[in-house]
């Protein structure tokens, strides 16, 4: 047979001998571990765990000496294949500085990911999707009509199991999402926005922000919970101006910003790299 890799991901209450257990495990089916990384939490308790590794064993071998460990330890662990790229949904409206990233860098072959539709609720940016050669949905949605959200919401989740996507990007989706879809993509849905949040709500935030005079500019990335913009945060950028920046130049410098933070994001998810950690993320780079 021959060699295929992997990925563990692991997380459970902190207590000695998790290590040896899971690799023990794995080493028992002569796995080669090239990877592995492990954090516990001293404040929260919780232990987590990144483990990369060759293997020539089936998956039914390897989730079954898995299986014992996690019944020990009261693992919540995940198995994944490290060479299948992660289907993808990318939403988007009308600024396209995200969508234009990660469809160059999903081309170029530099994010494990399988973008497999753009959608949008306005059909701006279909062009751009149509040069990737990536199918693209519009789904309008009236803002503030009710019934036009919950009929767009539903489509998305039609799209959603029609494309088998395990995860949705919000690349400047400028709708926000409803509690019960928040629940429903709970741990696959990453968003961004820029980093002055709570301050300068609402329209032209660079332009808010230049009138006050900020001295960094930046972004967040995070998981889309029902709170608004205060999912776990995986990763966060920032850049440093002066009083020489001009409102379009903050504009341009966020826009940049903002396309590095979550292609990052992405990246790292998609080779399961981000394990949480109740309201925050453990990160193994």
């Amino acid at each position: 047979m021959s060699t295929r890799p992997r990925v563990l991901t692991l997380s459970c209450p902190d207590r000695p001998g998790i290590v040896h257990a899971v690799t023990g495990a794995l080493v028992a089916l002569d796995a080669n571990i090239t990877e592995s990384q492990q954090y516990g939490d001293p404040d929260t308790g919780l232990f987590c765990m990144r483990v990369a590794f060759d293997a020539t064993a089936s998956e039914e071998a390897l989730r079954a000496n898995l299986e014992v460990v996690a019944h020990r330890f009261d693992l919540d662990w995940k198995l994944s294949a490290a060479d299948e790229p992660v289907p993808t949904l990318v939403m988007c409206s009308k600024q396209g500085h995200c969508l234009n990233d990660l469809l160059f860098r999903h081309r170029s072959g530099h994010l494990p990911v399988d973008i497999r539709a753009v959608v949008s609720n306005h059909t701006d940016l279909q062009p751009l999707a149509q040069f990737y050669g990536i199918p693209f949905v519009h789904v309008p949605v009236v803002t503030g009509d009710a019934a036009s959200k919950a009929a767009g919401e539903a489509r998305l989740l039609e799209l959603v199991a029609e494309h088998g996507a395990e995860l949705v990007v919000l690349a400047r989706y400028m709708q926000v999402l409803s509690d019960d879809l928040c629940r429903s993509l709970s741990g696959r849905a990453i968003n961004i926005h820029h980093s002055f949040l709570p301050s300068f709500k609402g329209a032209r935030p660079y332009h808010q922000a230049h009138a006050r005079g900020v001295k960094i500019i930046g972004a967040t990335a995070h998981y889309v919970t029902a709170d608004l913009d205060e999912g776990p945060i995986i990763e966060q950028e920032i850049e440093r101006v002066d009083h020489r920046a001009t409102a379009s130049e903050l504009v341009r410098l966020g826009q940049d910003v903002e396309a590095r933070t979550l292609a990052r994001a992405v990246r790292w998810h998609a080779e399961q790299r981000v394990l949480l950690d109740g309201n925050r993320t453990v990160v193994f780079r």
